[in-house]
């Protein structure tokens, strides 16, 4: 059974958290072969319900110190766009499905999903195209992303602290 892996980040991000148990959503998800969905829900004030519905079985919980685990055992990762969630989802070589807080000030989020997005790293969307994403991803069409390159940034502070 495929598993569905949602986080929202330590923050509320309960407009995702709605949508992703929605009825419409769970039916999309079960028809892409997905059985399972585990959620990180943050802060935010909807708790989902827990259980079976439309055939996705549903758990969640608010934190814990790390959710690589909850990465590495999802056959989809679908968040916010964080950069945490979204380097480490995708150094976990994990499709991943950025959903971007549109009432965020100054939303810098929508930068790196847009950029990751153009790369063709993962897939990008709202709340409100969430589904039409999901019905119509192609996971296979996505790229790893490279390792970085640490090297550029060393000798730009190599020359800020004037060593070179």
């Amino acid at each position: 059974m495929a598993r569905v892996f949602v986080t929202v980040g330590t923050t509320e991000f309960d407009k995702l958290v709605r949508t992703v148990t929605s009825s419409e959503m769970l039916r999309t998800l079960s028809s892409r072969g997905y059985g399972e969905m585990v959620l990180q829900i943050g802060s935010g004030e909807t708790e989902p319900t827990s259980g079976t519905a439309e055939g996705v079985m549903v758990r969640w919980f608010r934190s814990k110190p790390s959710i690589a685990d909850d990465i590495a055992a999802a056959d989809l990762v679908i968040g916010h766009a964080g950069a945490g969630t979204c380097l480490e989802t995708l150094r976990a070589k994990k499709p991943l499905v950025v959903v971007t807080n549109s009432d965020l000030m100054g939303n810098h989020q929508a930068e790196l999903a847009e950029r990751l997005a153009a790369g063709g790293h993962l897939l990008h969307c709202s709340c409100q195209t969430l589904g039409d994403t999901l019905a119509h991803m192609e996971l296979s069409r996505l790229k790893p992303l490279p390792p970085g390159d640490p090297r550029p940034f060393a000798r730009h502070l190599e020359r800020a602290l004037g060593f070179s």
